[in-house]
């Protein structure tokens, strides 16, 4: 072994997949060595003639740290006496709560029954200081799945009765997340919509999400943005059209429903930031069989989240993801709306008021504002639904370079 290396396997719950060597000062993948498990390779990671993409294997690898833009990020690394995210990702052997990969140090004997976060405690200390609070005592741990958090917003997991949930923060002045991911699980109970349900927590004043872990000790979240590099993607062939492709040859079922009930549910709350990495599929980390899309979660960038009052409603030209660059243009993707039942959303304004009563960030006008908006968005589906059957139907296979440049599909991914 080289100097300045440290030696791993990249592990699978209890299966080894490959030896690997991080170096010590960037904790990047250095070197990839014998492969065990190829079937096990992380998806969407080329291996080919025994050889495993090192490049592709790095991004995976650094893609499972804290982003550097999330918010506090720079306080708490001071504190924690690390130069960057990276190192934290090392100091809790890549553990996450999404999916069942790690590092054992090489000869550690170290055993996935021993460490995972599924089935053991884990430290809060990381997450404490991700939200400002400092640490408990003077033994600080870095065994937490905070470690391997994406996202930008203030977020930290924690243990609440036996179940591992995540606790989210909103931003800016407003703090509007936490209350739209509450409200679109609401809407999503409505219709019948598979779904991460969100409740609202307020610790001094401040609101936030809070939802369980959808992920299992056997199973794992693949993000669509992993889906779709399992495949090269023709020049003339959408993104939509590309992942569903990508998922019929992967033999996962009912993805175009799927999706059909996610493009509506992101047009009726405005979502601006349904990107690549925030929705996908989940499969058996043991068998590797796809069981199916994944419920949708991370919905808090939508009703005008981060807009004045005077913008908040139909005038507001807002960004669109994943497929075109505007909802508008996006719902015509749906394939069909047979499935849905707009009169469950009768008075669904007057839910999202009492949601946010008491709120000391969302004022009496612009409550009264997202109310107006949101009913003028269910008036618009409907709109959207009555014409659907003149439309001229969408060509899913042709690329549209205006929606292919728009987004890379390395966003962060948030829960």
């Amino acid at each position: 072994m080289a100097d300045g290396m440290k030696r791993y396997i990249l592990m699978h719950k209890n299966i080894s997949v490959a030896d690997i060597e991080l170096d010590e000062a960037s904790s990047a993948i250095s070197a990839i060595g014998h492969i065990y498990e190829a079937p096990h390779v992380p998806v969407g990671i080329s291996v080919k003639k025994g050889v495993i993409d090192r490049s592709a294997l790095n991004e995976w690898w650094r893609g499972r740290a804290i982003p550097a833009s999330r918010a506090g990020i720079k306080n708490a690394l001071t504190e924690l006496n690390l130069s960057t995210t990276q190192k934290l990702l090392e100091k809790c052997l890549g553990l996450s709560l999404s999916d069942q990969y790690w590092i054992c140090p090489a000869d550690s004997g170290i055993q996935w029954s021993q460490v995972n976060f599924f089935d053991n405690p884990f430290s809060e200390d990381v997450g404490n200081i991700l939200f400002g609070q400092g640490s408990s005592n003077d033994h600080m741990s870095l065994m937490s799945p905070d470690n391997t958090s994406d996202g930008w917003l203030k977020k930290k997991w924690k243990i609440i009765d036996g179940k591992r949930c995540l606790i989210k923060g909103g931003s800016g002045a407003t703090q509007q997340e936490p209350y739209n991911e509450v409200m679109a699980g609401k809407i999503m109970e409505r219709l019948g919509i598979p779904h991460v349900p969100y409740t609202l927590l307020t610790e001094d004043e401040y609101p936030y999400s809070v939802c369980e872990d959808f992920i299992t000790p056997q199973t794992e979240l693949i993000s669509a943005w992993y889906v779709m590099q399992t495949e090269k993607k023709p020049n003339h062939v959408s993104i939509y059209q590309h992942y569903l492709d990508c998922c019929e040859k992967l033999g996962i079922s009912g993805m175009k429903e799927a999706l059909d009930r996610m493009m509506v549910l992101d047009y009726l709350i405005v979502n601006e930031d349904r990107h690549q990495n925030n929705f996908g599929v989940v499969r058996n980390a043991e068998t590797l069989e796809y069981l199916g899309a994944a419920p949708i979660f991370d919905s808090g960038t939508s009703l005008w989240f981060d807009k004045p009052i005077s913008m908040i409603g139909s005038k507001a030209k807002l960004s669109c993801k994943p497929f075109k660059n505007n909802h508008e243009e996006q719902i015509k993707l749906v394939s069909s709306f047979d499935w849905l039942n707009l009169n469950a959303l009768y008075d669904i304004d007057e839910e999202l008021r009492e949601l946010m009563r008491g709120s000391m960030f969302i004022d009496i006008a612009r409550c009264d504002a997202l109310c107006f908006a949101l009913r003028e968005r269910v008036e618009l589906l409907s709109e959207v639904v009555n014409t659907h059957r003149t439309w001229i139907p969408v060509d899913d296979h042709r690329s549209d370079v205006a929606e292919d440049t728009a987004y890379s599909g390395k966003e962060d991914l948030e829960r």
